[in-house]
């Protein structure tokens, strides 16, 4: 079980350079969990293709039910108390720090694309560029943090 932020939702949903990343990530760990916030910040990201006429409507409604659908199961609230103790000792948004109270209320890694998280939260977040150095395909303890 790994969190997967917004961003690393996107490179899966939509065409990017990390898309097989995303996939590849997908086809080793199938369980994905997120915080509720994600189906926010992804339509957010669905505007903005939408806006710069990258996709139209209907194509955005189908990606973000696709999503949903993947995710039904899997969404989970945080505490308030969680997330601002985490905004309290980094630089990171009350958004990005959502992500990082799930993943260490699950014990699980966050892969995200976003350096900052990485940065302000090592023993947590990873890269998805860097997720096989931490995820191992044939242990039992997948995307479990290292102690």
């Amino acid at each position: 079980m790994i969190v997967a932020d917004t961003n690393v939702i996107a490179c899966l949903a939509l065409p990017s350079p990390y898309t097989d990343a995303a996939e590849q990530l997908l086809l080793r760990e199938p369980e994905w969990v997120v915080p509720v916030l994600w189906r926010s910040e992804f339509r957010n990201v669905l505007t903005l293709y939408l806006r710069k006429a990258l996709i139209r409507l209907e194509q955005a409604l189908a990606i973000q039910s696709e999503m949903e659908s993947l995710f039904q199961g899997k969404e989970y609230e945080v505490t308030s108390l969680e997330v601002l103790s985490l905004v309290d000792r980094s630089e990171c948004s009350a958004y990005d720090c959502e992500f990082v109270a799930l993943a260490r209320g699950l014990e699980v890694r966050l892969v995200t694309m976003d350096r900052k998280l990485v940065i302000c939260f090592p023993d947590t977040a990873i890269l998805l560029t860097d997720v096989e150095l931490y995820i191992d395909p044939v242990s039992k303890n997948r995307g479990k943090i290292p102690s």
